[in-house]
């Protein structure tokens, strides 16, 4: 099976929202491979090209991390790629057999943009190289596009002498003036490629020019998946489609979680370390609702799945004394409905009820249990193989904060609340609230605190 998914933009670390479409990629290929497949996995780095909107407009956010930052862009990019990396070690996620980068491949992308221009695909503008979807019949198949309501601005950049507005930029050339750390000389003016022409051309190279599975958010269909398939289709002119399957992991709600310490925005996997939940916890909510189903995160809900997680610990560590052993009867029933549930479009919600079922089961030896664990986590891979109940009480490692900072930082948040600051006042209450510190506001405009 050739697999692969869209990878992350390092100008950022990736908050707990970002990694369910990891969780979700690395679940698939541990179920292709526990039912015998060999997985080629392709995973890309976007380190140049992704502008700071998906709508294909902006600037690109690579650019805009190093003049926010005061560093070197290519300096941002190798440290959030290696806190990706971490991160993905936390969750247990398996690194995919091919990492690639962006800025490795930029002859082989102006390439591809050569062989879309010298075919008629693409027109050329002051701004760069764009391709006319007005040549594809095809165009927005994959997002069921109303292409005939579309207005410009609706989804792509405005650009002056754009043909239609859903055009994208396969090229984008460098303003007259404009000071860019990341671009390249092409037959189009110095610039850079456009985000879309990265994972085609990165895809094709790694895993051939028709591969089984494209996996992504589904904030990808839209725009980066349509047109990553408009101009594939375009270079191959086989007429056959690019991808045979395209799988899209859904959006977790991360509403009233923003404590991240370090960004100020969306919590991250070293925040959940932080307030004392193992990483697999995590995963393990993740897997409790269906890849395609929208879910929420709370406090709550960690506390709920790491309570879930460490009632199946409990049996089956105390069984782990016993090795793993042949299947009886009872045993293959559990195992047969696991089977069946990631079977079915990755059900994990009943692939978990089938594993709750089995360390119910008093019929099956410790043994049985042994053996299952091992089947149930190479799929799932939340610990049932190897982990203790002790394992998932993390200590905890808040940032160190004295009283009078503690005090400092509420008088400021009382000044930003008397003034309707309202943001600067949620960014404060967040990052106390990553320090162990709780803010509660009283009538009056008065906030009180305690330590968490």
């Amino acid at each position: 099976v050739g697999m692969y998914s869209c990878g992350p933009t390092v100008y950022a670390d990736q908050h707990i929202g970002n990694m369910r479409a990891y969780v979700f990629a690395d679940t698939l290929k541990r179920a292709l491979g526990w039912k015998g497949f060999v997985v080629r996995h392709v995973i890309n780095i976007t380190d140049v090209g992704h502008l700071t909107s998906d709508a294909d407009e902006g600037d690109d956010k690579l650019e805009v991390a190093a003049r926010r930052e005061h560093r070197n862009a290519w300096e941002i990019a190798e440290q959030y790629t290696r806190d990706f990396k971490a991160d993905l070690e936390r969750l247990r996620i398996i690194e995919p057999d091919v990492w690639c980068k962006a800025t490795d491949h930029i002859g082989e992308m102006i390439r591809f943009a050569e062989v879309l221009d010298a075919g008629g695909w693409c027109y050329q503008l002051p701004s760069g190289l764009y391709f006319d979807t007005s040549k594809d019949r095809d165009y927005g198949k994959l997002a069921r596009l109303d292409l005939a309501g579309q207005q410009a601005g609706a989804r792509v950049e405005v650009v002056a002498g754009k043909r239609n507005a859903r055009d994208f930029a396969v090229w984008r050339a460098s303003a007259p003036g404009e000071n860019r750390q990341m671009e390249w000389d092409s037959p189009w003016g110095r610039g850079a490629p456009g985000w879309h022409l990265e994972c085609s051309v990165m895809s094709i190279e790694y895993l051939g020019p028709h591969f089984d599975i494209h996996t992504g958010g589904v904030d990808h269909i839209p725009v980066h998946h349509t047109n990553e398939i408009a101009q594939s289709e375009a270079y191959l002119a086989d007429g056959r489609p690019w991808v045979r399957w395209w799988l899209h992991g859904e959006f977790i709600n991360l509403r009233g979680a923003k404590i991240s310490k370090s960004t100020g925005g969306g919590v991250l996997i070293t925040d959940l370390i932080d307030r004392g939940y193992h990483p697999l916890v995590y995963r393990y909510l993740l897997l409790q609702a269906h890849y395609r189903s929208q879910t929420e995160f709370s406090w709550e809900a960690m506390d709920s799945a790491r309570a879930g997680l460490r009632r199946l610990l409990d049996r089956f560590a105390a069984a782990r004394s016993e090795p793993a052993g042949r299947l009886g009867a009872a045993a293959a029933e559990h195992l047969e409905a696991f089977d069946r549930a990631i079977s079915d479009d990755l059900n994990t919600p009943r692939a978990i009820a089938a594993v709750v079922a089995a360390s119910r089961d008093d019929r099956l030896t410790d043994g049985e249990l042994t053996a299952l664990a091992r089947e149930f986590d190479a799929v799932l891979a939340i610990g049932v193989a190897d982990l203790a109940p002790a394992d998932l009480d993390l200590k905890r490692s808040d940032v160190a904060i004295s009283e009078a900072e503690v005090k400092t930082l509420l008088a400021e948040r009382n000044a930003a609340r008397a003034a309707r600051d309202f943001a600067r006042s949620d960014q404060i209450r967040d990052h106390l609230a990553s320090v162990g510190v709780t803010v509660e506001d009283q009538p009056g405009g008065v906030s009180t605190w305690r330590w968490t």
